[in-house]
């Protein structure tokens, strides 16, 4: 059978499993198998057990539960709440401040944990709420939370940048650099959008009523940044140790769950409820994390085997769409498949692929590396599967429609997209801070 029939029947067979709802994880691992016996030899199988072993014992994995943990452990203990209270104090008397503060405080979040959930689940149970009753336009109330929940994709230590870290063989250290000024750009365009729009509309996210603004003191203000002192050190504690090469990634996020867990005690919840629930909590999604990257491994290698990749890189290629023209496609790609794919999966099936094409193209592996993992912040906001959207309705009030959500979702992908122009455009953004820090 050649290529164009195996690739067809492979990726046909693939989406007919999604639709039917089975995980990824499992569609992907099946059909393996399956290709596996029939078109390749039933003995290759010891080959994929060998890969997947392999697999398990990649050290980049092993952060990613830390990471999970420590989000968790922060998550009860309430510190996103105070720093979103912090936030609030200071900006809450601006037209759109609580939109606002709740993608700062999103924001600062990201820097500690990398993982999206905690953010969106979090500030959709604190700001949300407070957001409808202040009557803010709902799009701004819902994609704030959304957009700034994501940031955890961009923004080091991210667990997408681990992933990609492995998966393309880049190093680690880099790739959390280059995602730090993307990040913020991201960041300052949702606030930009949202101070904007509610300044020529102030309906759209009305100010604190004078009443609160009155209880609000530049002594309050002053107190209440001793609610980021703390979630302030541990980003300096977890990238600083990364950047100055005092810890690998791993000790770093184990120096990470350390200082979440003393910061829990001494707010008094480092209780052993609380532990038990972010460990459970830990256990599962890593578990969702490793089958996805299993399944995947064994799909991808008996594609790229039979020479699906040369197929693939020979057919992008030969549509002459020229250098950013063929990278552009290429993001058009991803963006289709996070729609509908899981991220995890959708890494682990298209960068083998698109980083070889890059790179013959002359594209900085580094460079693209970040602008696939900005690329990748779409997938948690595109309807109709994206992660952001299920986790906010499910902590949203019942009034709140899944098409509410997915409205909101829209003006925040168009500033998403945007950012990705800006990255693509001028690669500095990415490789500035890489090239002071790692190259000096």
């Amino acid at each position: 059978m050649g290529i164009e029939w195996i690739t067809l029947l492979m990726f046909g067979s693939l989406i007919v499993l999604l639709m039917l709802g089975i995980p990824i994880a499992f569609a992907t691992g099946s059909l393996g198998v399956i290709f596996i016996t029939l078109l390749w030899s039933p003995a290759a199988i010891e080959v994929v057990s060998i890969r997947i072993f392999g697999t398990m014992y990649q050290y980049l994995l092993f952060p990613i539960p830390l990471f999970i943990f420590l989000a968790n452990i922060l998550q009860r203990a309430g510190v996103i709440e105070e720093m979103y209270a912090a936030f609030l104090e200071w900006i809450g008397a601006l037209r759109g401040g609580l939109a606002t503060a709740t993608v700062l405080a999103s924001t600062v979040l990201a820097a500690i944990v990398g993982v999206i959930g905690a953010a969106v689940v979090t500030m959709g149970l604190v700001s949300l709420g407070s957001m409808l009753e202040r009557k803010y336009d709902k799009n701004i109330a819902l994609g704030s939370i959304m957009a700034g929940g994501a940031l955890g994709v961009i923004i080091p230590p991210s667990i997408l940048l681990l992933v990609y870290a492995m998966v393309a063989g880049e190093s680690v250290g880099k790739l959390f650099a280059g995602g730090i000024l993307p990040g913020l750009l991201l960041a300052g365009l949702y606030i930009g959008y949202i101070t904007i729009k509610c300044y020529f509309n102030p309906q759209h996210g009305p100010a604190l009523s004078k009443e609160e603004r009155a209880k609000i003191t530049w002594g309050s203000k002053l107190k209440s940044l001793n609610k980021i002192i703390m979630p302030t050190a541990l980003i300096i504690l977890i990238l600083g140790s990364i950047f100055t090469g005092a810890a690998s990634i791993t000790e770093a996020a184990g120096i990470g769950v350390i200082g979440a867990m003393i910061i829990a005690a001494i707010k008094g919840r480092l209780t052993w409820e609380n532990v038990k629930i972010a460990s459970f909590q830990t256990a599962k999604v890593s578990a969702m994390v490793l089958w996805t990257i299993f399944g995947a491994t064994i799909f991808v290698t008996f594609y790229l085997a039979i020479g699906g990749g040369d197929f693939i890189t020979n057919s992008i290629l030969g549509l002459e769409l020229g250098k950013y023209g063929t990278l552009i496609f290429c993001m058009l790609i991803l963006i289709f498949l996070g729609m509908f794919l899981d991220w995890v999966g959708i890494m682990l099936l298209t960068v083998p692929i698109f980083l070889p094409i890059m790179i013959s193209l002359g594209f900085d592996p580094l460079w693209f590396g970040i602008v696939f993992n900005v690329c990748m912040q779409l997938s948690f906001l595109t309807p109709p599967f994206g992660y952001a959207l299920f986790f906010l309705k499910g902590v949203a009030p019942p009034e709140i429609s899944t098409v509410d959500i997915y409205k909101a979702a829209v003006p925040f992908i168009i500033l998403q997209i945007v950012g990705l122009i800006l990255v693509i455009a001028f690669p500095q953004i990415a490789l500035f801070i890489p090239n002071v820090l790692l190259n000096s």
